[in-house]
């Protein structure tokens, strides 16, 4: 697998309008990326993702249509393993154990966890 493109949180939102519905034009990912961009800043944007490989397009009549050359999911799990390593030290006990610090679970958020640390065990 070819290494992941670093994005901004700007490219990041674009990317997720991509992921949801694609191929898709820069008027249709303008208005469903609900940020009050112009139309040069989205074209910009999709232009840098094209440039970083993250999204490609098609023409189809005087239109380009965009859709996304990596998988989100594939995506999302880079930028943990990256979040972890900057932030935790790649620590991944001290990540869990601040963040259940921080935030009140309910009780099927724990047995969900619960479950996920089982099949871990396993």
């Amino acid at each position: 697998m070819k290494d992941i493109p670093q994005i901004s949180d700007s490219e990041w939102k674009i990317m997720n309008v991509l992921w949801a519905k694609s191929p898709v034009s820069a008027n249709e990912v303008m208005k469903r990326v609900a940020m009050d961009w112009k139309p040069t800043t989205v074209k910009t944007l999709l232009s840098r993702l094209v440039k970083k490989e993250a999204a490609g397009f098609q023409k189809k009549d005087r239109t380009y249509l965009y859709y996304p050359l990596i998988n989100e999911e594939e995506y999302v799990k880079a930028e943990s393993k990256t979040f972890l390593k900057k932030v935790y030290g790649g620590g991944l006990k001290a990540m869990l154990a601040n963040f259940l610090e921080m935030e009140k679970l309910t009780d099927e958020e724990i047995e969900e966890l619960r479950k996920i640390l089982d099949r871990k065990s396993e």
